[in-house]
């Protein structure tokens, strides 16, 4: 049996060449993603880890616990305790480290980096061992900075240019004293990294004597366990805790780890998407396989062979060809790995050198992977073959499928897709995250059901086409017939399209709607021209807005400024705002009472009225940092929206109750002038904050177009994704259409003979291609609307903006992608069939 499993496989090479291919490129993907995700993974661990060699413990400031209804003061790392931390036994030296945001632009005054790689720092004395001096001087004073070599170059700086950059909003001009170079992650992945002597370093980032870190180098002999217990007999109650570098480089290593894994998981769904649909393909073609041996077959059980042996001579070849399969994937995987990493390089994203890696584990998979799959999808047509008695299959009285046959399945199809629905409509009853769970099941049943209906489904559907089909004469007529004699084949065909075009047309709706809603949103809430804010999301200087409300058309500006409090025993955070703007620049809607902000009074967004149990008239007591507390009265509440919730109460009356250590932190500046969103205006704007290049400047168009470049950029990642789905499916109308070709030899063999010429033949193949293909597009599509429309639901109870919307010059798009599925599909087995010689062909069994 296992020669004759063999001896099948080397026999039907061009047949199962598409069987290859689909698990192929369903391993490959899988395997790609694994190298990649593996390499880059290792390649910034690698990075990370090189940037604590300097680093034995560090000492971390330490969280105070909120004491009452009071904000704790954050305690402070001072130079008091860096020289307590120099004399402890075992410790070489210890450094104070500064950081914070510090963008940098290149010579045409644009921002390096990614805005949030943008770092700033502190160079440690002449000779900082962490940042070799390559060219140049260490930084003093404030009018200098070194920066590192990769930017440099990058940027084309050299030392004694003067650079544009910012650290919180005011533009500097410092000059470049030197350039060093670093193993920092951040700037090994494409960022920048810019130093200032310590004392410039404290007074842009922080506070004068206060540091971020400090860390330790040990002495000779001296353990990194030794020297953090030492360490931590001197340090203060409560102030600071110790970590080892070791300890730091594995935090960064499972940090790094983490944030791959939401990458490596999103690919990996769509490579099982390829393989889901690719299994249809494998069944398909084990199908006709076995279905074109079944009298070999039959002969095999009649010299004694059992029903387990013949099943199991199926699943050999099955596990010969899943793997040549997976391994040919395997191979091409780690090409794609190789390929995904250069592709990020060339889109201007900046990786780690390393070699590429390809573990133990990825080799497993990709070999399991693709050995299972295919070995189950051939199970099901070994097994019914074998079933099949041997005197009946010899003599060919076997019966094909019927309508008749198909009732169970029917049944079970109707209660898969009618539990998929009704489990779907539950879940849009529902809020939010409760949804999505329900959602999902209901999605999985309901397309495994529509699956399972196929079959059914094809007939009424196909038939729908019969007007447009007449127009090709006797071909349309015989290739409409074509496509539903075998209701099964049909239906595992376009299923494989109709998955790929349900995933696509559900991801389009719903982003459209999405992007639609959230653009209405800030059109509808804010009447401000403007919206300013830092490129990295940090907090603005209170400098910006004392810059745009001196600028000229300028009537109206209120920052939103972010600060922490207690209320009862809960931490609730502050929005201050301009108590005399805040109605010029906004336009919200009020559910109760009136939108006074100034004074004690205050606007709370109906979500934290609820949970509090407020109401207009309200009254409640909130701690600041240091100890200052407030009664405020609630005005009125609000609806909120993604820009603007929670407490909103006057920045005067926010700032009086704040130490004077501590500083305004605006998330935003939103501005109104008396010219209304112009070109003009946003230049004069941005003049006045001296063209920063770190700080944004965005109208209410602005903001829609950052939107839909955002849910552009990520639709056309997807469809890139899901394209290796759609290859998958083209190979299987290929496969299907050969396969019937071959089967239907002797009737085409008949239709030349009476007069049907080869161009008739080709339009008879294609069109049954191309309404098999229509019929999958349309099946998807219009699942793909309905997922639209349910995840829409579960969106609007979150997102009172939210509004269906069909895209439907996309979806005719993607209708016309399905026919041209077909008509690609088609070429090959159109020219096989139309060179068949009717002679061969009619004798043919």
């Amino acid at each position: 049996m296992f020669r004759t499993a063999l001896r099948n496989v080397l026999s039907h090479k061009a047949r199962l060449l598409m069987t290859v291919l689909a698990v192929m490129l369903g391993v490959a993907f899988v395997s790609g993603t694994l190298v990649f995700t593996n390499t880059i993974s290792d390649a910034l661990q690698r990075s990370s880890a090189k940037g604590f060699d300097h680093v034995d413990v560090a000492v971390q400031s330490g969280y105070r616990p909120d004491e009452g209804d009071t904000v704790a003061e954050q305690p402070k790392l001072t130079p008091g305790l860096l020289k307590k931390i120099e004399g402890v036994p075992g410790a070489e030296s210890a450094i104070g480290v500064v950081s914070g945001f510090a963008a940098l632009a290149d010579k045409d005054g644009k921002l390096i980096g990614g805005g949030f790689q943008s770092q700033g720092g502190n160079f440690w004395g002449t000779d900082d061992p962490r940042y070799p001096i390559e060219d140049g001087a260490a930084p003093r004073g404030a009018d200098e900075v070194a920066i590192d070599a990769r930017t440099a170059k990058r940027a084309g700086y050299e030392v004694g240019d003067t650079i544009r950059m910012s650290v919180d909003g005011p533009v500097l001009t410092p000059t470049v004293s030197g350039i060093f170079t670093t193993d920092d992650g951040n700037v090994a992945a494409g960022g920048s990294l810019a130093l200032f002597d310590t004392a410039t370093a404290q007074k842009l980032f922080h506070d004068e004597g206060e540091y971020d870190e400090i860390t330790v180098t040990a002495a000779a002999g001296t353990s990194q366990n030794q020297l953090r217990q030492a360490i931590d007999k001197v340090l203060p109650e409560d102030t600071a805790s110790t970590i080892t570098g070791r300890q730091l480089a594995d935090q960064q290593a499972t940090q790094i780890a983490a944030q791959m894994s939401g990458m490596k998981n999103a690919l990996l769904v769509f490579a099982g998407i390829a393989l889901f649909v690719g299994t249809f393909i494998i069944a398909n073609t084990f199908t006709m396989l076995v279905a074109q041996r079944t009298k070999e077959l039959a002969l095999l059980r009649a010299v004694g062979a059992s029903r387990r042996q013949v099943t199991r001579s199926v699943l050999i070849e099955a596990f010969v060809v899943g793997l040549v399969a997976a391994v040919t994937g395997l191979a091409a995987g780690v090409g794609i790995g190789a390929g995904m990493r250069a592709l990020i390089s060339t889109l201007g994203e900046t990786v780690p050198d390393g070699p590429l890696v390809v573990s133990p584990g990825t080799v497993a998979t990709a070999l399991l992977v693709g050995v299972l799959i295919t070995m189950v999808a051939a199970w099901l047509p070994g097994r019914r073959a074998a079933k099949i008695p041997p005197v009946a299959a010899m003599s060919s009285v076997h019966a094909k499928a019927t309508a008749k046959s198909l009732v169970v399945r029917n049944t079970l199809g109707a209660l898969l897709a009618g539990a998929g629905v009704a489990t779907v409509l539950y879940a849009t009853t529902m809020e939010g995250s409760d949804g999505q769970a329900p959602m999902g099941i209901g999605a999985v049943l309901l397309i495994i059901g529509v699956f399972v209906l196929t079959p059914l489904l094809s007939r009424p559907l196909i038939a729908a086409a019969a007007p447009l089909m007449r127009v090709f004469g006797i071909s349309g007529k015989l290739a409409r017939q074509n496509s539903v004699r075998n209701p099964r084949r049909t239906a595992a065909t376009a299923s494989a399209l109709m998955i790929g075009l349900t995933l696509i047309t559900g991801m389009t709706v719903t982003a459209g709607s999405l992007q639609q809603a959230i653009a209405r949103m800030a059109a509808d809430a804010i009447k401000a021209d403007y919206v300013v804010s830092m490129t990295s999301g940090s907090y603005l200087s209170p400098d910006v807005e004392k810059k745009l409300s001196a600028a000229e058309g300028v009537t109206a500006v209120s920052p939103l400024r972010n600060a922490e409090s207690r209320i009862g025993d809960e931490t609730e955070y502050l929005t201050g705002v301009n108590g005399a703007a805040i109605g010029k620049v906004t336009d919200l809607p009020v559910d109760e009472g009136t939108f006074k902000v100034g004074g004690a009074d205050v606007v709370v967004d109906a979500d934290t009225a609820a949970r509090r149990g407020w109401k207009a008239g309200s009254e409640f007591t909130a701690g600041f940092e240091g100890g200052e507390k407030q009664k405020l009265t609630v005005s009125g509440v609000y609806e909120s929206n993604e820009l603007i919730r929670g407490i909103l109460l006057d920045n005067a009356t926010l700032t009086e109750r704040l130490p004077a250590s501590a500083d305004p932190a605006d998330m935003m500046v939103m501005v109104k002038t008396s010219a209304g969103a112009s070109d003009t205006t946003k230049d004069r704007l941005e003049k006045a904050l001296g063209d920063n290049p770190a700080i944004k400047v965005q109208s209410g168009q602005d903001l829609s177009d950052d939107i839909a470049q955002m849910f552009t950029l990520m639709l056309n990642m997807l469809y890139g994704l899901l394209a290796m789905a759609v290859i998958v499916a083209v190979l299987g109308v290929i496969n299907t259409l050969a396969m019937s070709v071959f089967e239907r030899s002797q009737e085409i063999g008949m239709l030349r003979a009476i007069g049907l010429d080869r161009r008739g033949i080709k339009r008879m193949v294609r069109l049954e291609s191309l309404v098999i293909s229509l019929f999958g597009g349309v099946l998807g599509i219009g699942l793909g609307v309905f997922f639209g429309w349910a995840a829409g639901e579960l969106l609007a109870s979150r997102m009172p903006t939210y509004e269906l919307v069909l895209p439907w010059a996309r979806m005719a798009v993607f209708l016309l992608l399905a026919a041209t599925v077909g008509i690609l599909a088609a070429l090959w087995p159109a020219r096989r069939a139309a060179k068949l010689n009717m002679l061969a062909a009619i004798k043919s069994e």
